[in-house]
């Protein structure tokens, strides 16, 4: 049988102002209490498996969430730029009605085309897949055969599985990454993907 690397690829808990639509990007926000009370929850959900390796985002969101739910593997977590959130440029730590307010002709240029639109200062869809999917072919040829756990944030997350499953990048938003979310990939030595949890 073919062997399988399994990733157990999470989104980061809750964050401070996660009730109103905003872009957070690069910028460190911090957890709420119920963000932290979710890294618990996924720490339980995933103490049974043989989780060998993890790799997370090296912003305090998701850094914070590996270190808690990897103590119990014995393992330190591996943070990587790379697998950072969308760097959105002068739109980061605004809110979507700020944007729409502020940059309107910026704001329905990236509506147009959302693969390659770079806000100003920022990256396009195509630079954040351009890093993240490296990274994580890196992960699992290092870790073949093995479970690893990625700790990371909606959109770049969002690239992940939509290469996973074959899907363009402008489907971005037709797959969705709530807070402390769950996602299984099996990645195969014959080059097969297969998601067997989505946002769970």
């Amino acid at each position: 049988m073919t062997k399988k690397t399994r990733i157990y690829l999470i989104r980061h808990g809750e964050v401070e102002g996660a009730g109103t639509p905003r872009y957070n990007g690069h910028a460190d926000v911090a957890l709420t209490e119920h963000g932290i009370s979710q890294y618990h929850s996924l720490r339980k959900r995933l103490a049974g498996f043989n989780i060998t390796a993890c790799y997370s985002s090296d912003l305090t969101r998701c850094a914070t969430g590996a270190r808690i739910i990897c103590e119990q593997f014995g393992i330190n977590p591996t943070l990587k730029r790379e697998l950072r959130e969308l760097n959105i440029g002068i739109w980061e730590g605004m809110t979507w009605a700020e944007i729409v307010e502020t940059y309107p002709r910026e704001w329905h240029a990236r509506l147009a085309d959302i693969v390659n639109y770079r806000v100003p200062e920022g990256e396009s869809l195509l630079d954040l897949a351009g890093r993240a999917i490296p990274a994580l072919n890196e992960i699992v040829a290092k870790h073949q055969g093995e479970e690893v756990l990625i700790v990371g944030h909606g959109g770049m997350n969002r690239t992940i599985l939509l290469d996973a499953i074959g899907a363009p990048l402008a489907a971005l938003f037709n797959i969705e990454q709530s807070y402390g979310c769950l996602n299984i990939i099996d990645y195969y030595e014959d080059g097969k993907k297969t998601v067997s949890l989505l946002n769970g």
